[in-house]
């Protein structure tokens, strides 16, 4: 399932959909439209946060495994991006991190490096851009653009994999 900028853009007016559905609709082959029912109170709070990612997971009939904080990407899964910036300095509560995180579906197809699905790339028809290109181009756009006293810094609070559908 190709999710467009149109899909993107149509559900986040209609439902406030971003990049934990949008993520997770990728990772699964589904639309913006058939994760919708499977996000539990997302619509009101407008946020995914893990415990919402995992009942999500469960609720669409994946079959996933949380592998925690990991450098590495996942073969076929999930990361939660967080975005480094004063929220995240020594001293300051952590819960004051949680609004500055960012998801992404991750995936390594067959003979070619690492794609990742970005909600934020949805322009290019797809949203799957390559690690190099969402590294060096679409991470400086995201923290010039919504992250603006963000450090330039990032690294992954959760790590989960997600079997492929056949």
């Amino acid at each position: 399932m190709t999710i467009t900028e149109q899909d993107a853009e149509r559900a986040w007016n209609e439902w406030g959909c971003n990049c934990g559905p949008a993520a997770l609709a990728a990772i699964m082959g589904l639309s913006l439209d058939e994760v919708r029912p499977h996000m539990g109170d997302f619509e009101r709070k407008r946020y995914t946060n893990p415990t919402l990612m995992w009942e999500s997971l469960d609720r669409v009939g994946a079959r996933w495994k949380n592998n925690g904080r990991r450098c590495d990407w996942p073969i076929h899964g999930l990361c939660r991006i967080q975005w480094e910036g004063p929220w995240t300095a020594p001293g300051v509560p952590a819960r004051a991190a949680y609004r500055h995180t960012h998801w992404i579906a991750v995936k390594h197809p067959i003979g070619r490096g690492v794609g990742i699905f970005d909600i934020n790339c949805t322009n290019n028809g797809t949203g799957w851009v390559s690690e190099s290109d969402w590294r060096n181009q679409v991470v400086p756009w995201l923290l010039r653009e919504c992250e603006p006293r963000a450090n330039g810094c990032w690294h992954v609070t959760h790590h989960v994999e997600v079997e492929a559908r056949t």
